[in-house]
């Protein structure tokens, strides 16, 4: 196994690409959209297929770049690039607690810079307009719903995780390609509820990005990246491996 210090640049480099791309593609969006006239409050798309076209979009951005991360990374780190996984991989006993706090670590220095680039190469439209891809509630949502959205998200995206990459009986070469797309799919639906973080390192980078770099202020709605993220995978795992015992 690479050192943890091997380890945890991989998780860096890997969220750092997850939040330029993903959010990045997020943040396109609303720049491209600047200006347009909105069919409703609950729309921020164009096109012909309006928002549900954009999301479509945001979330195979996500999905490719995270399909690549996790072949490139995985034999590495892992390929965890979000706080969430690795907090209940180490619920469930996979994952020793020293490696969870180094990784969380990582992967919230690695969304960071990930906006931080993200700002560098498209400029400050990408914050005051952009926000750096952001995630926040929608127009009618409340925190509850959105931190049940983030929560039902991020189960179907652990049960994933848990079926095609942590399993043993698990067929090899899928992980990224399966993972990938379920995030896709996640995104596509719950986008335009809470933005479809599932992950607390993908909202904390664009939020500190927002922070230093003069655009809005998201601190608020942090919670529902943190709460509904952790307790989507922590109930996906558990329920994964009661699943699986033979009692």
């Amino acid at each position: 196994m690479p050192s943890l210090m091997k380890r945890s640049v991989a998780e860096m480099v890997g969220t750092l690409l997850l939040v330029y791309f993903g959010a990045g593609a997020a943040a396109v969006t609303l720049m491209i959209a600047h200006g347009a006239t909105k069919p409703n409050e609950f729309n921020i798309g164009i096109g012909a297929l309006g928002g549900l076209g954009d999301w479509l979009a945001i979330g195979l951005a996500f999905g490719i770049v995270i399909a690549a991360g996790i072949y490139a990374f995985g034999r590495i780190s892992g390929a965890h690039f979000n706080p969430a996984v690795s907090i209940a991989l180490w619920a469930t006993k996979r994952f020793p607690a020293g490696d969870m706090v180094a990784y969380i670590i990582a992967q919230l220095v690695g969304a960071s810079l990930g906006s931080l680039l993200f700002a560098a190469t498209a400029g400050m439209d990408a914050v005051t307009i952009g926000g750096l891809g952001a995630t926040n509630p929608f127009p009618g949502i409340g925190m509850g719903a959105a931190i049940l959205a983030e929560l039902l998200g991020t189960f179907v995206l652990m049960l994933a995780i848990m079926g095609v990459a942590v399993d043993k009986r698990a067929p090899e070469g899928f992980a990224g390609l399966i993972i990938g797309l379920t995030v896709a799919g996640m995104i596509t639906t719950t986008g335009n509820i809470a933005g479809a973080s599932l992950n607390p390192a993908r909202t904390f980078g664009p939020y500190l990005g927002d922070m230093l770099l003069g655009g809005s202020n998201f601190w608020g709605n942090f919670p529902i990246y943190v709460i509904g993220p952790i307790a989507g995978a922590l109930i996906a795992a558990f329920l994964y491996d009661y699943l699986n015992t033979e009692e």
